[in-house]
């Protein structure tokens, strides 16, 4: 017994049941950690082209490592859901520097190859996957649910309606009307410029869902009420009621003017 008791109480037993901690801690988190939204691993051809195509067309502002320089960020740990989000509406490649990457009019990529820098990307360190089609399909989506959410964390930047509005320093949030689902998702996830992050830790993947059925059930009805003025608010309401309004009022004034005399 007391031969049993020293081996228990030998400094390399505590070192072997710290390990075995270790191992069984992680084999449970590897388990029960949750996966990518995309799960298509992709094949070290994609992977390599994309590396090709990126030294050819981002290494000048990103660096060759994607790890960024003075003009470009460091691109490792944005994930693919990033590059298709900034390369799939046209921010990038960026036309000019400027406070912020307006949204192009013209893709100059193919979707293959945004796939293929997305792939090689994501090799550099973890981060958000592209958004599968389950999570895109936003007719499985609840407008009203949808609409409160918004409200609450996306409507104080870019409208209630989605029209966008003004930011600081030049700033602004764009629309999120015609916008792609699977670009608003991405959009979420990885916290375009000055947007900040709505990881599926503070919103749900069916919550976000439920967002975008909102946006895309808002634009089907269009605006049954008259005109939308940009849906900006009481600034180009007030605008047009000054301009008509004052107008009529300086008119019948005249006219009673003219009749009277």
């Amino acid at each position: 017994m007391n031969a049993l008791a020293a081996r228990r109480r030998h400094p390399a037993a505590i070192l072997i049941l710290l390990l075995l901690g270790l191992v069984l801690t992680g084999g449970a988190y590897a388990a029960l950690a949750p996966k990518p939204a995309n799960a298509t691993e992709a094949s070290a051809d994609q992977v390599e082209w994309g590396r090709q195509l990126f030294l050819t067309n981002c290494a000048t502002c990103h660096g060759k490592n994607g790890l960024g320089t003075p003009v470009g960020p460091n691109l490792a740990g944005v994930g693919a859901a990033s590059v298709d989000f900034q390369m799939g509406t046209a921010r990038m490649p960026l036309a000019e520097p400027g406070v912020q990457a307006p949204r192009g009019s013209e893709v100059t990529f193919s979707d293959e190859e945004i796939a293929a820098i997305a792939a090689w990307v994501a090799s550099l360190a973890p981060g958000p996957a592209i958004p599968d089609a389950e999570q895109t399909d936003w007719s499985k989506g609840d407008p009203g649910v949808g609409g409160e959410i918004f409200r609450v964390n996306c409507a104080m930047c870019h409208n209630s309606a989605g029209a966008g509005g003004a930011l600081t320093k030049g700033k602004y949030a764009p629309a999120v009307t015609d916008v792609e689902a699977k670009h608003i998702i991405e959009a979420m996830l990885t916290g375009p410029q000055s947007m900040p992050v709505f990881n599926d830790a503070n919103i749900s993947a069916e919550s976000k869902r439920d967002v975008i059925a909102y946006l895309k059930t808002m634009q089907e009805e269009g605006n049954p009420g008259g005109m939308a003025l940009g849906s900006l608010g009481p600034v180009p309401e007030g605008l047009v009621v000054w301009i008509f309004g004052l107008g009529i009022l300086v008119g019948a004034a005249y006219w009673l003017g003219q009749k009277g005399a």
